[in-house]
């Protein structure tokens, strides 16, 4: 359909990219003369993740991508002939070469909308046999991105609105196609920037980086700038030599600090030198490579008023190890006397970065008042979901040929509530959320202002509610495999 103009597409997902119970149900369906019977399926989750109150939804970009790009090609289609019994009617293969989604109905709730158990994330709609093939891919793209998106939000609420945060989980995640779904719906969930480039390139997120250790520890102190003049900020005035300046700032630097002048580590300053003039701008100091007290905050401080000079600031140090909290009060004082001493303002409000295996506990102790942390790098917690490693979505038949469709079973949370649904979000007089609301298709649609009869889960009887306001949230976004409304730019 259209993953030539979407190379995405196939990327996001591909029509075997999933279990094959779903290609034998394929078969036995088409062999029944049930292959396009109208059906419905529900996508949802049956609890709140990490034991908390919400869930985000999110994964709807890539599945509507998905659809406009699902066709079994000839390869798949000879695969699934070799998986399958060999006196299979190849009439079946040829049948499954002409599908498409171009049949497809999707409602869905918003990307990055709340969420919540039972309210399906997806409605899908279309001829059962295709609408079955579809059920474990988009389970795929929709789970983790949801159970992400979530993640980090619950880390944003954690870090609270002032803190910037910084997910840099590539090389910690569940592989390259793990790696972008985090980096794309940490984003979506709350964090600031990604340290993925291809989030920036394919997603529109927002990337950041500066510098590491080994950039830090591959210079011995001896290199030579092939050009080491940098130019005043303004424009105006001849190069100055770069690592002299930082040189000449070492020694008063040293005697505020109450050090000697040979204790900082020559290499880390002409790490810091060189970066500098690549990023006079922007430069940033990671601090712990040597030591941060005798090595990292001198090289820093000298390299900063060196730049200072030129009309330039430095934007920030970063630390990776040791008590983060406790060193970023301290730093901060002593930019604070710096700032004083050398009668450099600027120098009091240089931001602070923190990394170092972040999980919710040590955020919670960073966020807190004083903590003096501008931005905090995030990345095993939050791209792999310690807490919950899964969603735990399903996608559940709900009706077939306009007919409700019910899974009954001993265990009462794994009954499935038959029929087409409309759900509706009832709000208070100021806007607070009071419950979502599952009704029947057909069945009038709530009011605000008038009452309402509800049977909350788990109930023994119905309760009464008023809503001063109603949403309806799932809103239609494939219609017969067109789009109907334009989806996100960006997750």
């Amino acid at each position: 359909m259209a993953a030539e103009q979407d190379p995405e597409g196939r990327a996001a997902a591909r029509p075997l990219l999933t279990d094959l119970y779903q290609a034998t149900m394929a078969l036995g369906y088409w062999r029944a003369g049930r292959a396009r019977d109208a059906a419905e399926f529900e996508l949802f989750f049956r609890r709140c993740p990490f034991d908390g109150a919400f869930a985000l939804a999110a994964g709807l970009r890539d599945c509507v991508r998905f659809l406009r790009a699902f066709r079994l090609r000839d390869a798949d289609v000879q695969f699934l002939a070799s998986v399958l019994p060999p006196d299979t009617d190849p009439a079946f293969f040829e049948h499954l070469r002409a599908l498409d989604c171009s049949e497809v109905t999707v409602r869905a709730l918003p990307e990055g909308s709340l969420a919540f158990p039972g309210v399906p994330l997806l409605q899908v709609s279309g001829p059962l046999l295709v609408v079955q093939l579809l059920e474990t891919p988009l389970l795929c793209l929709v789970s983790y991105a949801s159970l992400v998106a979530t993640n980090a939000a619950r880390l944003r609420l954690i870090a609270g609105p002032e803190k910037r945060l910084l997910e840099m989980g590539l090389r910690r995640a569940q592989g390259p196609d793990g790696g972008l779904t985090a980096s794309t719906y940490s984003y979506l969930g709350g964090f600031d920037s990604s340290s993925n480039v291809l989030a920036g390139q394919l997603r529109g997120v927002p990337v950041a980086g500066t510098l590491a250790h080994s950039f830090v520890t591959s210079f011995s102190g001896s290199e030579v700038p092939p050009d080491p003049m940098l130019a005043p900020a303004a424009g105006e005035g001849p190069g100055v030599d770069l690592a002299a300046k930082a040189q000449v700032w070492l020694e008063p630097v040293c005697a505020h600090l109450g050090l000697g002048v040979q204790e900082p580590h020559p290499g880390e300053r002409a790490a810091f030198v060189a970066y500098a003039l690549a990023f006079p701008r922007a430069f940033q100091g990671l601090l712990d490579s040597y030591s941060v007290w005798r090595s990292g905050l001198p090289n820093f401080l000298a390299v900063a008023l060196a730049l200072g000079e030129l009309g330039y600031r430095a934007v920030g140090v970063r630390l990776d190890s040791g008590d983060l909290l406790q060193q970023a009060q301290e730093i901060r004082k002593v930019f604070r006397a710096a700032a004083a001493q050398f009668q450099v303002p600027w120098l009091e409000s240089v931001s602070i970065a923190v990394s170092n295996n972040i999980d919710e506990e040590a955020l919670a102790r960073l966020a807190q008042e004083g903590s003096e942390v501008n931005v905090i790098g995030i990345g095993t917690s939050v791209v792999t979901c310690p807490q919950q490693p899964s969603l735990g979505g399903v996608y559940k038949l709900v009706a077939v040929g306009g007919q409700p469709r019910m899974k009954l079973t001993e265990d009462p949370e794994k009954q499935t509530l038959p029929g087409s649904k409309a759900a509706f979000r009832l709000l208070g007089s100021d806007g607070s959320l009071l419950m979502d609301v599952l009704q029947l298709a057909e069945e009038p649609e709530p009011q605000a202002g008038q009452e309402l009869r509800v049977w909350p889960p788990g109930a023994q009887e119905p309760c009464t509610v008023r809503p001063a306001q109603v949403e309806p949230l799932l809103r239609l976004c494939l219609q017969q495999g067109q789009v109907a409304a334009p989806p996100p730019s960006s997750c």
